[in-house]
């Protein structure tokens, strides 16, 4: 081949031509165009250039290489045709069936799971984003080391007279990830606890707290960019943002709010990911509100829809009496054909939906309106007493409540306001 070649201990090479395999086992929502759609645009985020795609029914899972042995032949056969030195399967492998295919089809080989850490790994940049994605690489990693070595009878000598015969290279290299591993959940306990007083700071403080969240490339940062005029990077890719942003912004009848920008979910999400960013994602379980914004406009929406449902609801969102999220319906500027016109008929007679295009502005206003009344909304007549000298609180106030009246006399004031629930704790706490 002349193409990118590898070896096992390689990483993936930027530019690599790849053939790219859905182990089609008659499960799942989405049909095997729609999977193999989706993970060639994976590969694509990474500069994976995807030369051949293929769907192979897989009744009997084989132990040892996933696909029958006409299928591995037929998939070495299509990359040496095309002269690809990567497959990609579209699925989960374990370590054997890795290194067997490997070794059948003389290709690197690499599972959805490996190729969404490569992702993750290239995206991270923050401190504490890079520190999430190698704790998940090293777990992924850790039990695979058997395909990186060829030498593992090879053994370090003991220590003292009575050394025995020591620990095998992979046992060392085993002992080390782990130690790593440990230094890493240590650093990043720190960032949890630094995290959570921020947001404790964050909930005493007086502006509520808003989070996208939605299926990777579904325009979430599009949207951010629109109501915050930030500059996130906003591409169309797969996983375009991973480290979370947030920013002011104005709504209609209140002074502020904060804007939060969240990584994209993904269907069969690596649970190392999962776990990993549990404390950057638990920033969406803190918020007052949650928006889910869907690309209404793709085919899959509606499974798209069901996967970050789970991922939510793993994260345990929407708590013990809390409000479920709110949906933003974006790409209305592609809904062109028949069913492009029946949704915008659905959306236009619900009042749990809103319809936007992030890219055009269209609905925006409504979006705001829609934001601030959930936000605004079980407003109860409160009445409180303050010394006259007391400002701030007064200010704060008018501010975020809607003042009906006060009255003032012997040194103090009192107050009758309209306060949301929230609101009413956010200035008890303040």
């Amino acid at each position: 081949m002349t193409g990118v070649s590898f070896s096992r201990d390689e990483g993936i090479a930027r530019g690599a031509r790849a053939v790219l395999a859905y182990p089609d086992m008659g499960k799942g929502e989405r049909d095997s165009d729609a999977r193999l759609e989706e993970a060639a645009g994976l590969a694509l985020a990474i500069g994976i250039e995807v030369v051949d795609r293929v769907a192979l029914r897989v009744r009997d899972p084989k132990p040892a290489t996933l696909f029958g042995s006409g299928q591995v032949d037929d998939l070495a056969l299509r990359a040496r045709a095309l002269d690809a030195g990567l497959l990609i399967v579209d699925g989960t492998l374990t370590p054997i069936q890795q290194k067997n295919l490997e070794t059948k089809t003389e290709l690197k080989v690499i599972d959805r799971t490996a190729l969404i850490l490569e992702i993750f790994g290239e995206r991270a940049a923050t401190a504490e984003g890079r520190l999430q994605v190698e704790l998940a690489h090293l777990d992924y990693q850790a039990g695979r080391l058997v395909r990186s070595w060829t030498h593992l009878e090879r053994q370090r000598g003991g220590f003292g007279f009575l050394g025995g015969p020591g620990e095998t290279q992979i046992e060392a290299d085993r002992r080390q990830i782990r130690d790593r591993m440990a230094k890493i959940r240590r650093e990043l306990d720190q960032v949890v606890r630094t995290r959570t007083l921020h947001r404790d700071r964050r909930k005493r403080a007086p502006w509520p707290v808003i989070a996208l969240v939605g299926y990777t490339n579904a325009g979430k940062s599009t949207l951010f960019n629109r109501l915050t005029g930030a500059g996130v990077m906003a591409e169309d890719l797969l996983f375009a943002t991973l480290d979370p942003t947030m920013r002011e912004i104005s709504l209609p009848g209140l002074d502020k709010a904060i804007l939060s920008d969240t990584v994209g979910f993904v269907s069969d999400l690596p649970t190392q990911l999962v776990a990993a960013f549990r404390a950057t994602l638990e920033e969406v379980t803190s918020a007052d509100l949650i928006v889910h914004v869907r690309d209404i406009a793709h085919p899959d929406s509606d499974a798209q829809a069901a996967d970050v449902a789970h991922v939510l609801a793993e994260l345990g969102v929407p708590g013990e009496g809390g409000e479920a999220p709110f949906e933003v319906w974006n790409k209305a500027d592609l809904l062109v054909s028949d069913r492009g016109e029946a949704l915008r008929a659905e959306a236009a007679h619900r009042d749990d939906i809103v319809l936007v295009s992030a890219l055009t502005g269209e609905g925006m206003a409504a979006l705001q309106a829609a934001m601030s009344a959930r936000l605004t909304a079980g407003r109860r007549l409160r009445s409180v007493t303050l010394d006259t000298s007391d400002g701030a609180s007064l200010a704060w106030l008018h501010q975020n409540g809607n003042v009906v009246g006060q009255t003032e006399g012997n040194g103090q004031i009192t107050v009758d306001v309209r306060l949301s629930d929230i609101d009413w704790g956010r200035f008890r706490r303040a």
